[in-house]
């Protein structure tokens, strides 16, 4: 089988879906910040904060396209649709889901907007980032979610219908 690439904001549920949807398939889990955060030992808050959000990009491209992932679920970082060249990647060996969200239900979900390790310039409101990458997150999407008022499992059983068509 494919991977399985979710893809969306910061809040949108990636990380909590994606355990709950490679369970339900048999699947891996990978969380790609999570292998950010491994090889460099280091929050992602304090990668962007030491080195900066164009370098934290970079770093972020690279290691998705170092990475190999076989039978996967992944969740990518919200800014994974800026590296061009990780998207390719992961789209050439993968079904990729767009978990939308409107910007009002992600302001509602994200209280630790400074702590999180989002890649956004300060001052950039939630909105702003959202009217930003949501064209990003359409173009590279097979499948698009739409995650308003369902539940993290009623989201599973969504996702798990729409791979199988």
């Amino acid at each position: 089988m494919k991977n399985i690439v979710l893809i969306g904001m910061p809040g949108a549920g990636k990380s909590t879906i994606g355990v709950l949807l490679a369970k339900s398939l048999l699947m891996d889990f990978v969380d790609t910040d999570l292998l950010i955060q491994r090889k460099y030992g280091e929050s992602l808050c304090g990668i962007i904060s030491s080195r900066g959000i164009e370098e934290f990009l970079k770093i972020e491209n690279d290691v998705i396209c170092e990475t190999d992932f076989e039978n996967c679920i992944i969740a990518t970082g919200g800014s994974a649709v800026y590296g061009e060249e990780a998207m390719k990647k992961l789209r050439a060996n993968g079904v990729t889901v767009y978990l939308k969200l409107s910007s009002k239900e992600l302001e509602r979900r994200i209280d630790n907007i400074h702590t999180r390790g989002i890649a956004m310039k300060q001052g950039t409101t939630i909105s702003e980032l959202y009217a930003e990458r949501a064209p990003l997150y359409e173009k590279y999407a097979d499948v698009t979610v739409e995650c308003e008022g369902l539940t993290p499992e009623q989201c599973v059983e969504t996702i798990a219908e729409e791979i199988s068509k």
